[in-house]
């Protein structure tokens, strides 16, 4: 039987954030329309943050109001705090994601809290989420390495998977923030993280900063994750990590996964489509390597 993967975009979301260029909401929505006309079914499209730190999520509230709604799809928002929470519960957006961090120096210059006061908030936030009706996820971001404090012990990320459990969270991913893994680190921790989350879903997010991402996306696959964030044409980066550049493109994902027998219910020629659209908003073109080259065999449209 063919195994399925599921598959977020978040290029609405992170692609875009790092982005020199300032997307207009209407932009946004377009993406967004053809990422969901090719099929994906789960995507990160605003960020509920301070618009000075993040100006291209200024549009968060008008991004949510605008979204097209097709059954099934399920659209993903980013909060930090409280007043963030508020925003995204507001909105009427129906999943809400939160990052903790593993080390306090990137926690306090990302959230301003250090990460043992990061997870005492996200207990709170995660209640009152719930209380909500709304699906709570957390990323535990700087999973394999942090741009300050360097190496993070796995000890480290699966006691944070651990508490994030015991609060009762819908999700959680273990993201390359700074994309330093190897595909070995990334069976390790997936292997380490499992056993502490039971049935809650494991997601992986990526960074293809060293060249090393599209195959930490298989290690991960070949481990058990079956939730892979990935990001139209491979835009993105974190702003507040350094060299953070480079999500790994939705297209080389589906690519390598589609090649590997894995099914995702994504049209990934129309991903290609929406990718060379995208570079005329963005001025530049898209880092994802299949944008360029094209799919092999060259009519292979699945």
């Amino acid at each position: 039987m063919t195994q399925t993967v599921e598959i977020i975009d978040v290029g609405p979301r992170d692609g875009l954030q790092s982005q020199p260029t300032l997307v207009d909401t209407e932009t946004k929505l377009e993406l967004i329309g053809r990422l969901v006309a090719a099929g994906i079914r789960r995507l990160e499209v605003a960020s509920f943050v301070n618009p000075k730190r993040v100006p291209q999520m200024a549009d968060a509230d008008a991004v949510v109001a605008g979204l097209p709604r097709v059954p099934g799809v399920r659209y993903i928002g980013l909060v930090l705090n409280e007043q963030g929470l508020e925003r995204a519960l507001a909105s009427g957006i129906e999943q809400i994601n939160c990052a903790a961090v593993t080390t306090d120096t990137f926690c306090q210059r990302n959230q301003g809290r250090n990460a043992s006061e990061m997870l005492d908030a996200i207990e709170a936030l995660a209640r009152r989420a719930h209380a909500a009706g709304r699906f709570f996820g957390v990323t535990i971001a700087a999973s394999f390495g942090c741009p300050f404090e360097g190496e993070v012990a796995p000890a480290r990320v699966v006691a944070i998977a651990d508490r994030l459990a015991q609060i009762g969270v819908d999700e959680i991913a273990l993201a390359d923030t700074i994309g330093v893994a190897v595909p070995s680190d990334v069976t390790r921790l997936v292997e380490a993280v499992a056993p502490v989350v039971g049935d809650i879903p494991l997601r992986v997010h990526f960074h293809n900063t060293r060249n090393t991402g599209i195959a930490n996306v298989a290690a991960a696959v070949e481990a058990g994750v079956r939730v892979v964030d990935a990001s139209c044409g491979g835009v993105g980066g974190c702003p507040f990590a350094p060299g953070a550049t480079g999500n790994v493109g939705t297209e080389d994902v589906l690519y390598l996964l589609h090649r590997m027998g894995y099914a995702t219910g994504i049209d990934v020629d129309a991903v290609i489509a929406t990718a060379r659209w995208l570079e005329g908003p963005l001025a530049a073109p898209m880092p994802a390597m299949v944008t360029r080259a094209g799919l092999f065999p060259p009519a292979l449209s699945t």
